[in-house]
């Protein structure tokens, strides 16, 4: 057997972002486990918290200046 495919980085930011909404499929689940490795999904999340929490700061700005 031939070792599987690894993922991109699109498929890392989409598994990422269906862990913040908490819904996945099994299957899904254990697709991923197959390809992604544990740095990727590290990067991308920290990635990921960091954009929302700017976000999020950017957002309380703007509503309270106005």
């Amino acid at each position: 057997m031939s070792a599987p495919a690894k993922a991109s980085v699109l498929h890392t930011i989409k598994t990422v972002a269906w862990s913040f909404v908490g819904i996945r499929k099994r299957s899904g689940f254990e697709d991923d486990l197959a390809k992604l490795s544990p740095l990727q999904v590290i990067a991308v999340g920290l990635l990921a918290v960091l954009l929302f929490v700017v976000g999020l700061m950017f957002f309380v700005s703007w509503v309270v200046a106005k």
